[in-house]
């Protein structure tokens, strides 16, 4: 009996003094990944005096804040096809792991005096697309009357272009945004086959809710958009989301007798027409949290778990590449998705074989999306018309002489298509913005 006791004891013995070793082992862990990451991620000691912020993953742009007040803690975490950004710590966060511009540190500058008034813009450049995402940008920067941030996408050899380009406009004019540069990245699985979906790199769009987890919401539009009215304007369309809304587009047609997906698709899509994904308002937080239905599994998906079982199962019937993945998604979960009008996204379509953009008709355009290359050839003069007056306008001067006028001489010539006919709403919305651009001006002397 004794022995049995004996054993019992030292067992007993033996099982305590490695509960208390076990630990101190992972004590000691959490210490030296503390030092670890002050040494190499410029991470502040906690055992210091300086008193480091610690990115929130909270809605809104409070993150984002304490990114610009100077954290930079990912230097050394490179970002591949095997360290994608979705598998970084879970508190690093993915807005300042990259070429940061020196603009998101100006002091006083009224990006950082309005952070909360900040509209977050994202874009995905591939190819030979630097300068008409710069003229892109422009557009938004011309017009826009509260601070922005960029969340600019490209492949490496398009990084330094990005960053002279941005950074050689007057001070005055940087005053107004920060940008913040990417690489290109996808799930390491199926890197290839997601970069080579439809256009290249087109469908990191549907990666970036999982890339910029600290940030709340943001507005997405392709490389061939040009804004001729203020961001913040489509920006306050998020506070007219309902509970169950996530996201915002507009329908592909507009006239169901000229429509793609109802004529043509081979897969589910939205409504009666399809959606158009060249401007995309997301609320990121809503979109990362919710499951969604499918008709793969009785189980909804969330976000991240969602993407590659849709492209496995639709890969050979889809045309558009990610648009079609989203049309399919927001098919089986239409109370998610906010649909706004056409004059959002303006394209050929709603004017190639005459008007049918009745919103436009009434208010103007508000975004013109030249899809197609129509702002590069001579397919539709009116689109590329607009393209070249905001290319081609020197900032400082007079918009009114320097960008409307010539603008509006310029589409004279384009009568002779439908969309050249419907030019007048080009300008409708442009005229108001330059007015209060000016009056802004005038203001602020």
């Amino acid at each position: 009996m004794r022995c049995y006791l004996h054993a019992f004891l030292l067992c007993m013995l033996f099982t305590f003094f490695s509960l208390l070793y076990v630990f101190s082992q992972l004590a000691s862990t959490l210490e030296d990944r503390d030092e670890w990451l002050a040494k190499h991620q410029g991470m502040p000691d906690r055992s210091s005096r300086d008193t480091g912020h610690v990115l929130r993953k909270s809605p809104g742009l409070a993150g984002l804040r304490d990114h610009e007040e100077g954290l930079d803690r990912c230097k050394s975490l490179s970002v591949s096809y095997w360290n994608p950004y979705w598998r970084l710590p879970a508190d690093v966060c993915g807005v300042n792991c990259f070429l940061e511009s020196s603009l998101s540190e100006r002091s006083g500058s009224a990006a950082e005096e309005h952070a909360d008034e900040r509209s977050h813009l994202a874009v995905v450049a591939c190819g030979p697309r630097l300068e008409e995402t710069i003229t892109m940008l422009k557009s938004a920067v011309l017009f826009s009357r509260k601070p922005l941030h960029f969340y600019i996408f490209a492949e490496d050899e398009l990084h330094k272009g990005f960053r002279k380009a941005l950074e050689s406009w007057p001070r005055t004019v940087q005053n107004k945004f920060n940008f913040t540069v990417y690489p290109i990245t996808f799930p390491k699985e199926n890197a290839r086959e997601w970069k080579k979906l439809f256009k290249p790199c087109a469908s990191q769009r549907l990666f970036l809710p999982l890339i910029l987890k600290e940030v709340d919401s943001l507005l997405y539009v392709d490389t061939d958009i040009l804004f001729l009215q203020p961001v913040e304007d489509i920006w306050a369309l998020l506070s007219q989301f309902n509970s169950s809304q996530l996201a915002a587009m507009a329908p592909e047609h507009e006239e169901p007798r000229i429509g793609w997906y109802n004529r043509f698709a081979r897969h589910p899509y939205y409504g009666n027409t399809g959606i158009n994904s060249g401007v995309m308002l997301m609320n990121m937080t809503r979109l990362r949290d919710r499951f969604f239905k499918n008709d793969m599994t009785t189980v909804a998906l969330q976000w991240n778990e969602i993407l590659m079982p849709l492209l496995q199962k639709y890969k050979l019937n889809i045309t558009w590449g990610d648009q079609d993945l989203l049309n399919i998604i927001f098919h089986y979960n239409p109370e998610s998705l906010y649909v706004f009008p056409c004059q959002w996204n303006y394209r050929p379509d709603h004017c190639i074989y005459g008007s049918n953009c009745q919103q436009a008709e009434h208010e103007g355009v508000f975004i013109l999306h030249g899809n197609r290359g129509v702002f590069h050839d001579d397919k539709q003069p009116a689109f590329r018309a607009v393209y070249e007056a905001i290319q081609k306008y020197p900032f400082g001067k007079n918009m009114e002489t320097s960008l409307l006028q010539p603008l509006e001489v310029s589409l004279l010539t384009t009568t002779h298509t439908y969309c050249g006919r419907a030019s007048h709403l080009f300008t409708k919305r442009l005229k108001q913005s330059i007015m209060s651009v000016q009056q802004d001006s005038t203001q602020a002397r």
